[in-house]
């Protein structure tokens, strides 16, 4: 039971991290600044924010990477680049579905690195997670911009990978905290980003606060949670259960600029709610074995 609990555990911190996560397409849309100088801006408050709680708990945000923290890193900034832009060019839904293909990959990935068995409850999470999305943004794929559906299906390659090497990351170099790969993703973002993203940088000042707002929490906070969770799940259970940032993205968009979702889309979401609740719960339901 212990086991089940740390579980659900797990998937209420990824939870979490996805709730922060679904605030961004609203707030990339309202920003009128390129992606690139989201991206950049964003990375850049976010380093310090991450490196400052993990000098807190004593610990070093800036080690000496190593290949598969180099890796994560790299997959990680693919994902920060690559969404800004996707969102920009083509709707928020387009981009946020096609990310979401990210457990297509992670579920033939993951077995054959970590050498695990490929589950039949893995399959059937990502195929009815897959058909809930399809629900959710029914009729609206072709509407987006080609370019933009393209970067957003290679975000979700990128987030596939990043899930998939800091899951290693955390279990073969458990004296490692993984955050510094993701501190380094996010200087990597700022330095690629910086020589198009600071021409013409002016932000106002509510613009500096949308920009704060997604440094510490929708990026910085929201990945100390994720970090967190994934010690207890495997990266395919993290990445299905992020998918609620799906469910919760197109609210954002209703509240802030009154875009009403579809019937279509409100039977997805809660086919996806379902889904992650049997995904992630299932483990309690178990009978503990007598020892």
């Amino acid at each position: 039971m212990a086991h089940g609990r740390d579980q659900v555990r797990g998937a209420a911190l990824v939870a979490l991290a996805a709730l922060l996560w679904s605030s961004s397409g609203l707030f990339i849309k309202v920003l009128s600044l390129g992606p690139l100088q989201i991206a950049f801006a964003r990375s850049l408050v976010a380093v310090p924010a991450m490196a400052l709680v993990v000098r807190l708990r004593g610990g070093n945000p800036f080690p000496r990477p190593s290949a598969l923290s180099l890796g994560c890193a790299l997959a990680y900034a693919s994902i920060l680049i690559l969404f800004v832009a996707a969102t920009k060019l083509t709707t928020a839904a387009n981009a946020i579905f096609l990310q979401f293909s990210a457990p297509i990959y992670l579920v033939f990935l993951e077995p054959w690195v970590t050498k695990r068995a490929l589950r039949a409850r893995d399959l059937v999470a990502v195929i009815l997670v897959l058909s809930a999305m399809g629900l959710f943004f029914l009729g609206r794929l072709a509407a987006g911009n080609l370019a933009g559906n393209l970067l957003a299906v290679v975000s979700g390659i990128g987030l596939a990978l990043f899930s998939l090497t800091l899951k290693l990351q955390r279990d073969r170099a458990p004296e490692l905290d993984p955050i510094g790969a993701i501190i380094l993703g996010n200087l990597l973002v700022a330095l690629f980003c910086a020589p198009l993203a600071l021409r013409g940088f002016h932000p106002t000042l509510p613009q500096t606060g949308i920009i704060l707002y997604l440094g510490v929490f929708q990026i910085a906070l929201a990945y100390l949670f994720f970090n967190a969770g994934i010690r207890h799940l495997s990266a395919t259970a993290a990445v299905v259960t992020g998918t609620l940032e799906a469910v919760l993205n197109p609210l954002w968009v209703f509240l802030g600029i009154g875009e009403r979702p579809s019937p279509w889309a409100l039977l997805g979401g809660l086919l996806i709610l379902a889904t992650i609740a049997w995904y992630t719960l299932a483990p309690l339901r178990r009978p503990a074995v007598p020892t």
